[in-house]
């Protein structure tokens, strides 16, 4: 049988893309990763959040051809059981998909406002109203799972999807210089050095890749 294949746009600006590559590691896997071409219209237009949905990531299994992070999700759930994708206590897995959901269809202000970059670093950017309304969402989720839930994972002593949702956060918040402290720190580190998130960042410093202009968002005092 083909070997598994994700097809993703950019390591470096996207944050879907990285979703949906954790996702694949979390179910165990085995599946190689292919880049979209960046001049493809659909793949930029995705990116610069001026697409009317995003097929970008896409997996390539078993015949079938799944996009979008939370149906990739599912469908590894079902076809890796054994994985522990989602906590097996019922509470934490409602929790855990509920806040995966959040994520998937919320937060718009800060995905427009601060674009994942992880190549830069952007000391004292101000962050405005809107994305600060979700950047203290987005902790009050992490602070209350890490103390129901005793970390040091949000669900417990493993990662989930929904760490796999969050991880792109923790590069957004590191990137513009977003103070963390507490557990909420305690995590940020735990995610970036999460194997499969340290895999990513080493790729995404090799990718010859050129700046897209319109991401490159720069400090404003």
């Amino acid at each position: 049988m083909e070997r598994a294949r994700l097809l993703i746009s950019s390591r470096n600006y996207s944050s879907w893309s990285l979703r949906g590559f954790l996702i694949a590691r979390l179910a165990g896997l085995d599946f190689e990763v292919e880049r979209v071409d960046l001049d493809d219209p659909a793949a930029r237009a995705e990116l610069l959040m001026r697409a009317s949905s995003t097929r970008i990531p896409c997996l390539l299994h078993e015949g079938l051809r799944i996009w979008d992070t939370t149906a990739i999700a599912a469908h590894l759930h079902e076809a890796f059981p054994e994985a522990g994708m989602l906590p097996t206590d019922r509470a934490a897995r409602a929790r855990c998909r509920s806040i995966s959901g959040e994520m998937h269809a919320g937060f718009q202000a800060l995905r427009a406002s601060l674009p994942m970059n992880l190549r830069a670093h952007r000391p004292g950017f101000r962050v405005w109203a809107g994305p600060q309304a979700d950047i203290d969402r987005i902790l009050f989720i992490w602070r209350d799972c890490l103390e129901t839930w005793r970390g040091p994972w949000l669900f417990g002593s493993r990662p989930s999807v929904a760490d796999a949702m969050y991880a792109p956060v923790v590069t957004r918040l590191l990137t513009y210089d977003v103070p963390l402290a507490g557990a909420c720190a305690a995590y940020a580190g735990r995610i970036m050095e999460w194997a499969p998130m340290a895999e990513w960042l080493a790729a995404a410093q090799e990718e010859p890749e050129p700046d897209i202009h319109e991401l490159e968002v720069e400090a404003e005092f």
